[in-house]
């Protein structure tokens, strides 16, 4: 089952999926209310994510979005990561989509010369909080982040990460 997930590079064949799955995950999962027209990203990712060194992706089960994760890149050497989600079928060790999801954002920031990476989340993801901290992330202050960091509304939580830490 393994060998069965990719991981690539957003393309539009994909977009009402991804949208699906994160609006799915947002409100019916963590009863969120933000809509689509909250996430102006969502409408336009090639042009939102896939410039300057920011990326997004996609993971892949039998042609099926099954997980996302984006870095919008910030300036200075510095990245957010956005957008990461994984259907709940699919979280977990079993498949590890999430590992890999991160796994290749790291990579592109090593490869690009990215520095740090920040996140924002809701305090209601805590599986998620546990799985940035397990990877490296440190919890920091909201008056911590760089000023061009994009604050989301439900943003209470905040991470950074240190690339230059990362082994391959």
């Amino acid at each position: 089952m393994i060998d069965e997930i990719k991981i690539k590079e957003y393309c539009e064949e994909y977009k009402d999926e991804i949208v699906n799955l994160i609006l799915n995950i947002q409100q019916n999962e963590f009863n969120i209310p933000i809509k689509k027209e909250d996430q102006p990203d969502l409408s336009n990712v090639s042009k939102f994510y896939q410039k300057g060194i920011g990326n997004f992706w996609i993971a892949l089960y039998n042609n099926q979005v099954v997980g996302t994760i984006s870095l919008l890149d910030i300036g200075n050497n510095q990245g957010a990561l956005r957008k990461m989600f994984v259907k709940a079928e699919y979280r977990g060790s079993g498949y590890s989509i999430a590992r890999k999801l991160l796994n290749q954002l790291i990579y592109w920031c090593t490869d690009n010369k990215i520095e740090e990476i920040y996140l924002g989340t809701t305090d209601r993801f805590i599986a998620a909080h546990k799985f940035y901290e397990k990877n490296g992330f440190m919890k920091i202050s909201k008056n911590d982040l760089p000023g061009t960091f994009p604050i989301m509304i439900v943003d209470t939580i905040f991470y950074k990460y240190n690339v230059q830490t990362y082994e391959r």
